[in-house]
């Protein structure tokens, strides 16, 4: 992950009153439901020595845009643990901090402790676009992926599907995108796969003009061609020139699948490639090993040849 600077790297800091651990446990929650907006990063005292200022468990979260909750002792140990906060924000890892009160601190008060800093963001947005087959595919297997599914759709029976009994469904159609989901935002996902040609290409046309993470549309290669040529000449016309960095189509990773089953493998594949980072290659070392073991072997029997 990129490093991403943080408000409270200038010092943008600022303490809510209330350090009680329901407090802490509801900022959390809205940092990983996304209802917050904002990542964060939960320090919790995971163990202590002599007159170390705070109880194991004790708790601060300091989120994104520099607000803190709760407390982990106050003075030098806590700004140490708050500079490893921001720390986990820019770079997106987790750490330990362990120091001793009197030798690293100075602190009067003795000990020691040590504080695990759990770098905290919400679950990755997808939104599917139709719910017809393919979307019934897609989303428990994104769900189980660890993303938070969001189905737009005209057909109320089709949302009633049970694929989408964990999904957060919507009741529109292609040309009310903006009401259905007025904050898109740079992190989501977006999948378009609607039951005609004619709706993907509305929806495309409609998202491209959004902000997103990933943007992609089922299709064939002919269709793909066809409809960007369209959407961009009516683009190019009103004097718009959107992006298509983020844009895939058709979507998914060359399985070879055919299946909506098969597809939804492929293009969740391809979601969790975007979102971590990876290329879709495989991972197998077998050959390497291989080679490995059969260089070893004729080493062997050189030396047993020569030893002889």
């Amino acid at each position: 992950m990129a490093d991403r600077p943080s408000p409270g790297d200038r010092g943008d800091t600022a303490r809510v009153p209330d350090c009680s651990a329901l407090a802490v446990a509801e900022a959390v929650v809205g940092v990983l439901s996304g209802r917050a907006g904002v990542r964060g990063c939960l320090a919790t005292v995971i163990d202590r020595s002599g007159s170390a200022p705070q109880i194991v468990g004790a708790r601060l979260l300091l989120r994104e845009d520099g607000v803190v909750i709760g407390t982990v002792g106050g003075g030098a140990l806590e700004a140490r643990v708050l500079e490893a906060c921001h720390a986990g924000l820019r770079d997106g890892r987790s750490r330990r901090v362990t120091a001793n009160l009197v030798r690293d601190l100075g602190m009067c008060c003795g000990g020691a402790m040590e504080v695990f800093v759990e770098y905290l963001e919400a679950a990755a947005r997808l939104v599917l676009v139709g719910a017809g087959h393919v979307g019934q595919a897609i989303a428990p297997i994104a769900r189980a992926a660890g993303f938070r599914v969001f189905v737009v759709d005209d057909r109320e029976d089709m949302l009633q599907h049970p694929a989408f009994a964990e999904a957060t469904t919507l009741d529109y159609d292609v040309d009310e995108l903006t009401q259905a989901v007025p904050d898109l935002g740079a992190d989501d996902y977006v999948v378009i796969a609607t039951r005609d040609h004619r709706r993907d290409e509305q929806a495309l046309a409609a998202l491209l003009q959004r902000p997103h993470r990933y943007l992609g549309m089922i299709g064939s290669r002919r269709k793909v061609h066809t409809v960007l040529a369209r959407v961009l000449a009516r683009a190019e016309a009103a004097g718009e020139r959107p992006s298509l960095a983020r844009v895939r189509a058709p979507i998914g990773l060359a399985l070879g699948g055919r299946t909506p089953a098969e597809i939804a493998v492929s293009v969740v594949a391809e979601l969790i490639a975007e979102r971590r980072g990876g290329d879709g290659a495989p991972m197998s070392v077998v050959g390497e090993a291989a080679e490995r073991i059969a260089r070893a072997d004729a080493g062997g029997a050189g030396r047993r040849e020569a030893s002889g």
